[in-house]
């Protein structure tokens, strides 16, 4: 029997905890448990798991993503059909949630979609370590640029986002060091991830959590499955995990 394809515009989330928004991260992996093929994670997810990031960008106040990310294949909000926008629209929220990126560098591509857009707000995140040249090249493009201090860039991101900007639900769309940085502060609520029917190989081919430390057997976040739909046409399985507190 087929299992029909999930929809992934109507969730339900709980209420955002104190301080930050309810966090949920979207990953598309292949068998091997690898996220990138040649720099990017094209080739590895079909057009079907495009379409269920799209309709999980519908439930999101803000879509986060790291600088690498925004480097090798740039980086939007945009939901792409007129009518996952009308579903936002009748829900009381903009067409598009808010694009963020999060940089340690401030070495970021200013002719990207991200920051030439005029269909959908922005902000940057800026470690304060960032140098002084870099952040006014940023402020320039008109996009707000928030400064964070270092050693809590995630921390003070997630209030900023909360208070600032009023996020109830950040989705969480990568690199791996982002997410390893939610991760090892406990700071991410469910996951979501598409296995992908495809074997990369490579001893140093980037997996979805990339960070200088591994954690401990007693330190491990341990996940509850929600749902898992096997996609028969294309071999992919769509899996969602809450983090158990």
């Amino acid at each position: 029997m087929t299992v029909p394809r999930p929809d992934y515009t109507s969730f339900q989330f709980p209420p955002a905890p104190e301080g930050r928004p309810y966090v949920i991260m979207n990953m598309v992996m292949s068998a091997d448990g690898k996220v990138v093929v040649e720099g990017t994670e094209q080739g590895i997810g079909s057009r079907t798991d495009q379409q269920l990031m799209r309709e999980l960008r519908v439930n999101a106040d803000v879509v986060l993503n790291g600088a690498s990310t925004l480097r090798a294949s740039g980086t939007s909000s945009r939901l792409g059909e007129n009518a996952l926008e009308q579903i936002r629209l009748d829900r009381g929220k903009p067409a598009q949630p808010i694009a963020a990126v999060i940089s340690r560098s401030g070495n970021l591509p200013l002719d990207r979609v991200f920051f030439t857009a005029d269909d959908f707000d922005a902000v940057v995140y800026l470690s304060s370590v960032v140098p002084g040249t870099h952040r006014r090249d940023l402020e320039a493009t008109g996009r707000p640029t928030v400064v964070l201090p270092a050693g809590d860039e995630m921390g003070a991101m997630l209030r900023h986002m909360r208070h600032e900007l009023g996020a109830q639900v950040l989705l969480v769309e990568g690199g791996p060091t982002v997410n390893a940085q939610l991760w090892s502060g406990g700071l991410v609520d469910e996951f979501f991830l598409t296995l992908g029917p495809v074997i990369v190989g490579g001893k140093d081919t980037i997996t979805a959590v990339e960070g200088p430390h591994a954690f401990a057997r007693e330190e491990l976040p341990h996940l509850e499955l929600v749902s898992a739909f096997p996609n028969e046409e294309t071999s992919e399985l769509y899996l969602r995990y809450r983090t158990k507190r």
